[in-house]
């Protein structure tokens, strides 16, 4: 298994790793959703369930509304000072997504470069700080959307690449989440998953964390 004993799993992103989590980002002693009612409680759930005496101690990082500049602007203290020993980042949608709903405040518009600069130098600094063996995780941003001529589509699938190429440069375990729900796709509508094909209902989030169990060697 990818994880050790006693470990510490970070996840990062934006609304669909928050997903309506608590401030804490971790589990809490009176329930609720300390970790999000999203694919990270699922995960944390699966290995409490199946691998407890593991101890695996996951944080919630994800923000709402983020893009790769935030993550930038946050992560010596919601990345590095946790010290975590395993980092997942999952990013992009809103990189790609304000391209397409504000067209014209481009100042909000993070570009391919940008975000490919601003994600390897996040993968830098993070491996970097890892103890041996150094785990990170990069999921791709996705569009739950079957037609892949859809422009949003295409725009998505080009960011799904350069996290492809970087999880290739850095020695990272790579999450392809948009071929994940692609195969879902092939029987399903798309307001089956998500009603605006980006966030996820209940089924879209079992579909992103079976693909990062998977990852991890939990299944």
């Amino acid at each position: 298994m990818l994880l050790p004993p006693s470990s510490r799993l970070l996840f990062i992103g934006d609304s669909i790793t928050d997903a309506g989590r608590d401030p804490m980002g971790e589990p809490q002693p009176w329930g609720g959703a300390g970790l999000g009612r999203g694919y990270v409680s699922l995960i944390e759930s699966w290995l409490l369930a199946t691998r407890p005496q593991d101890r695996v101690r996951v944080f919630n990082r994800g923000v709402s509304g983020n893009n790769v500049r935030h993550l930038a602007a946050r992560w010596q203290t919601d990345v590095l000072d946790l010290r975590p020993d395993t980092v997942s980042i999952m990013i992009g949608v809103n990189d790609v997504w304000r391209q397409f709903d504000t067209p014209l405040r481009t100042e909000e518009h993070v570009l391919p470069e940008e975000y490919e600069r601003t994600l390897d130098d996040l993968a830098t600094r993070t491996l970097a700080t890892l103890s041996a063996p150094r785990r990170l995780i990069l999921g791709t941003p996705f569009f739950i959307e079957a037609n892949r001529a859809d422009p949003m589509r295409v725009r998505m699938d080009e960011y799904g690449a350069i996290v492809r190429r970087l999880a290739a440069k850095h020695g990272a375990t790579f999450i392809d989440t948009q071929a994940a729900f692609d195969a879902v796709l092939a029987h399903v509508h798309p307001m089956t998953i998500a009603w605006d094909r980006i966030h996820p209902q209940p089924v879209g989030h079992m579909i992103l964390a079976r693909a990062f169990l998977s990852a991890l060697g939990a299944l």
